[in-house]
């Protein structure tokens, strides 16, 4: 009895033995956290591609004079796309995840390789909420626009690349910021397939020496240490794609006067 009190009150406190963990495992929890922000990165931007394509398209005006054939094959794609974006924003990635990686190797034989499986599952995951995203902030631009554009002979794909999606990018920023950020936590999930990202790394070191609040505390930690740079990153580009808030409109250029001056009201 005397042994085994001598025994605990030899032990490190919490915070020696949490930055004694971090000492000796912490190549394990860099190259977790480095897989993780590869994937949430990757996953994000090509998610936000085909969130672009797809917002484009589902937008595509059918006028009442297009053939019946036309009309038919817009139905059949809306319908296609709408499927798509109800199964994954209505399932959650966790089983959206086994049913591809093992789905897959049921139906050819051939297990994905598994961060390549992480890749794309993040990816459609993203595409289908950025679908979304982008088609409100392109039903948010006013219609006048459209209609300036074609009365200049611009067709619809013309239209989009130069008049509205410059607005839709920079509006839509914070929610591709917000997506950003879910997906850097929800990596996390893929470690029910062997993705060795930051919570797999963290499991195994947990499973190592069975200390899983010290662990998991750094784990914390460091997804904390992640988003929240990420997010001080897109608030500052944010601010940048703002522009100046102080400029002159000039309503003559022939009389000074007539210069407007717009004073930056908010300190930047």
């Amino acid at each position: 009895m005397f042994e085994l009190a001598a025994a605990t009150s030899s032990d490190p406190g919490f915070i020696a033995q949490s930055w004694q963990i971090l000492q000796t495992y912490w190549p394990m929890f860099l190259r977790g956290a480095g897989v993780t922000l590869l994937i949430a990165i990757t996953g994000t931007l090509t998610g936000s591609v085909i969130g672009l394509i797809i917002g484009m398209i589902r937008t595509i005006p059918v006028n009442p004079t297009d053939s019946k054939l036309k009309k038919g094959l817009f139905k059949v794609i809306n319908w296609v796309l709408s499927v798509y974006i109800e199964i994954f924003r209505g399932t959650p990635m966790i089983v959206q995840a086994m049913v591809i990686f093992y789905g897959l190797a049921f139906a050819t034989g051939k297990s994905m390789p598994v961060l390549l499986a992480g890749f794309v599952i993040v990816s459609i995951n993203t595409g289908a909420y950025m679908a979304e995203i982008v088609r409100g902030g392109i039903i948010a631009v006013d219609k006048g626009q459209f209609e300036a554009a074609h009365s200049i002979g611009m067709n619809h794909w013309q239209t989009m690349v130069n008049i509205v999606m410059p607005q839709v990018l920079r509006n839509i920023l914070p929610a591709t910021g917000n997506e950003f950020v879910i997906n850097i936590k929800d990596t996390s999930v893929l470690s029910v397939i062997s993705v060795t990202e930051l919570f797999f790394a963290s499991r195994s070191i947990a499973g190592i020496n069975f200390k899983y609040f010290q662990v998991f505390l750094i784990t914390c930690i460091m997804y904390l240490i992640m988003t929240f740079t990420i997010t001080r990153l897109l608030r500052l580009l944010e601010r940048k794609l703002a522009g100046s808030a102080t400029y002159t409109i000039h309503g003559s250029q022939t009389t000074p006067e007539s210069e407007i001056k717009v004073e930056d009201t908010h300190g930047r």
